[in-house]
């Protein structure tokens, strides 16, 4: 079983911070990464042709390992709203087709999917739980399978509402979208790397994941499952890296008509990326020997007080068939007033997030029973 392992980062001492789901903290083994990458920069004459393909190969390679496929079946991107467009661009639609999304979708997704519907003349379907249910997950997610039927064209959704913090059944929506044809989007975001993912066992067609947050690596870098629906499908731009030729140099206008095998068509251009892609890889490396397996526990251990705390105080919290445990998110009592509540722990360096009518807290293997015994403390004095 893991434990705290707050000494590989750098949080400022006295700081509680419960907001992985904002974004997380770098690793030390990451920003020393960075930096050694930064100084490298002084002398370009020292990067061979390899070092524009080798550490991205790399990061592709353990991304696999986490969610269960190929390197050459991952796309390394700039976000997930990137991500989304080139799957969707290559989605089949038109008339009397729908697709699916979820209620309070983040925006990257909703939007995204939003146009997709809008250029093919079909109709957008929005899934929401039963409003008279305290415990939404298991309303909702089976208003999504009843939702999909031979006219669903695609879903896209969220493996972990990032508002409510319910879980959804990625297995059975999964098996669902292949029983009736329907393309499976899934936005990774809020749980790979924290929570165990399979996208062969759960039969997703794509999966996008922004990696700032429980990827524990830098902004603006992205990486994606593209499955084999999409291996002849026509990328958002024409990179160079692309092509089965690209790294011979001195053969590059000799136009090699042909992609890279697998995802690699999907890559943004740049991909090597020299200063985030060693950051990305260091952080990919410390979460597989972590395992989301022991992440999922040491977060279920670490809540597992605080769970019973909020329902004691008249909270609701989702029941575990249908809870993440490193991202949950009680509605609060209506004796407490959730943003004046949120400005009180600001106070205290208590850092967390107010999503809609939920208290978000999202912890990580750097938080402690003080984090959590903290947050309780001021949660009583506003009680």
């Amino acid at each position: 079983m893991l434990s705290c392992q707050k000494h590989l980062f750098n949080l400022k001492p006295g700081v509680h911070y419960l907001n992985n789901a904002y974004r997380a903290p770098l690793l030390g083994s990451s920003e020393e990464a960075g930096i050694q990458s930064i100084i490298k920069q002084r002398n370009p004459f020292e990067f061979t042709q390899d070092d524009f393909f080798d550490g991205v190969m790399e990061v592709r390679n353990s991304f696999g390992s986490l969610v269960n496929c190929k390197a050459n079946e991952v796309a390394v991107i700039p976000s997930t709203s990137y991500g989304f467009t080139s799957v969707l661009n290559n989605v089949p639609g038109g008339k009397g087709k729908k697709a699916i999304v979820v209620k309070e979708e983040f925006p990257s997704g909703y939007f995204s999917l939003e146009r997709w519907v809008k250029e093919q003349g079909a109709e957008l379907v929005i899934i929401g739980p039963d409003p008279n249910d305290g415990q939404k997950g298991a309303s909702w997610n089976q208003r999504i399978l009843d939702s999909i039927n031979q006219d669903t064209a695609v879903i896209l959704i969220s493996s972990i509402h990032w508002m409510s913090g319910v879980k959804f059944d990625l297995k059975a929506i999964g098996e669902r979208c292949q029983e009736v044809g329907a393309y499976f989007i899934v936005d990774g975001t809020q749980s790979v790397g924290a929570l165990p993912m399979d996208v062969k066992e759960f039969k997703i067609d794509a999966l996008i994941c922004a990696t700032y947050k429980w990827l524990l690596g830098p902004y603006s870098i992205a990486l994606a499952f593209i499955g084999e629906k999409f291996q002849d499908g026509i990328p958002l731009e024409e990179s160079w890296m692309n092509r089965v030729n690209a790294r011979n140099f001195s053969s590059l206008s000799d136009y090699a008509a042909q992609y890279q095998a697998g995802a690699g068509r999907f890559n943004v251009g740049e991909t090597s990326n020299f200063i985030m892609m060693p950051m990305l890889k260091a952080s990919l490396s410390q979460l597989l020997v972590w395992k989301p397996e022991g992440i999922q526990e040491y977060a279920r251990l670490l809540n597992q007080q605080l769970r019973q705390f909020m329902e004691e105080i008249g909270g609701v919290v989702e029941k575990d068939d249908y809870l993440a445990y490193h991202l949950i998110a009680p509605k609060l009592p209506q004796k407490l007033d959730l943003i004046s509540l949120k400005n009180k722990l600001d106070e205290h360096q208590v850092y967390l997030s107010a999503r809609g009518e939920n208290l978000r807290i999202s912890v990580n293997v750097f938080n402690t029973e003080e984090d959590i015994a903290k947050l309780q403390e001021v949660i009583r004095g506003e009680l």
